[in-house]
């Protein structure tokens, strides 16, 4: 083998017979890195021993384990479904090649061996992949720009509307965490677990800050009066959540039903139902409150009692934990609450890593 051998592509040669392995390797090794496998179980193994194989050459007719099955082993594994596989075999017929093809593999040559043909159709099948590597990873840079200016400018529209009645935007940070925290903690549950997925979780965390967007449109004298709300009063504030929900609606339309957007409008429309039905908006009740609702229902109420507001001084650890095993059953859902109380200790700490400024 050359010097530089590490930089050098990989490829794998997969054949039971001898000879066409010499010739194959002969063909290649003065520009590749050529393994090779007698059978299909030690081409399989070597794939999932040797990192980073760029190219596997696959004979077909072998023993035991055929060349479509191997593709198809290779195909079916995340890990390895992306390295391009070239049949090389014997079998002319139209028929072979198809079933190659539909297989997933990238080309299909046919013995005998022609060494121009076999050099060019390598090197341009590496050249390909490496186009497709080179897209993907520009299209995963540009969809995490685009994905940290979309949490961003969230964070920013969340305290829009929290500063208005706020001095810090704190409070965004901690009903994140909060939220994440009872959202991982319950995704085992066998009630939730197909609806909290990993990337759903994220969603929900990510989201979070827009739950009282609505605040925008309530009035001045409302947000920040220093004393108890009125009876009429409450109900202007009350129209937050569908304030909310019809801003995000909004948006959610233009983009065709947008799955980021439409848990943001879930969440801004249903964290003040509760449990037993005596919430608003709509006075849902038990389940009919989807889960995003749920958590920030929980969430929001522990940072509330353990923040100090305009109308009214922050409370202890202590007491919010209090507050929230009381009102289980009645405000928060049970399961949630269970969660909540296995880890309060964790709200304690993401309240002190967050805690207000001065």
């Amino acid at each position: 083998m050359t010097a530089g051998l590490k930089e050098q592509k990989k490829i794998l040669v997969v054949d039971d017979t001898p000879e066409n392995i010499h010739v194959l390797a002969g063909i290649l090794e003065d520009q590749y890195d050529v393994l090779i496998a007698a059978s299909g179980e030690k081409a399989l193994k070597i794939v999932s021993m040797v990192p980073d194989i760029d190219m596997i050459l696959l004979d077909i007719m072998m023993p035991a384990m055929d060349g479509y099955e191997v593709c198809c082993k290779l195909k079916s594994d995340e890990k390895t479904a992306g390295i391009p596989v070239i049949f090389v075999t014997a079998l002319a017929a139209a028929e072979n090649e198809a079933k190659g093809l539909e297989l997933g593999a990238a080309d299909y040559i046919t013995k005998p061996f022609n060494p121009v043909l076999i050099s060019a159709r390598v090197r341009n099948h590496l050249e390909l992949q490496g186009y497709r590597d080179r897209l993907e990873e520009l299209v995963k840079e540009k969809t995490s720009e685009l994905e940290i200016t979309r949490d961003a400018m969230v964070e920013s529209l969340g305290l829009l509307a929290e500063n208005r009645h706020m001095e810090t935007g704190q409070h965004i940070k901690r009903t994140m965490k909060y939220v994440r925290l009872l959202a991982d903690k319950l995704k085992d549950d066998p009630n939730v677990k197909d609806f909290l997925s990993t990337e759903v979780i994220e969603q929900i965390e990510k989201t979070a800050p827009l739950h009282d967007i609505g605040k925008v449109g309530v009035p001045d004298s409302i947000l920040m009066k220093p004393d108890r709300l009125t009876d009429e009063e409450f109900k202007e504030m009350q129209k937050h959540a569908m304030i909310g929900y019809n801003a995000l609606s909004y948006s959610d339309a233009r983009l065709e039903s947008n799955a980021f957007l439409r848990l943001a409008r879930e969440m801004a429309f249903t964290h003040h139902e509760k449990w037993n039905g005596t919430g608003y908006p709509r006075g849902l009740q038990g389940d009919e409150i989807p889960i995003s609702g749920r958590l920030m229902a929980v969430a929001d109420a522990y940072d509330a009692i353990t923040s100090s507001r305009i109308y009214k001084a922050a409370r202890s650890h202590d007491q919010a934990v209090e507050e929230i095993r009381r009102c289980s059953g009645t405000a928060f859902d049970p399961d949630i609450v269970k969660i909540f109380l296995q880890f309060e200790k964790d709200f304690y700490r993401i309240a002190q890593e967050f805690k207000d400024r001065e």
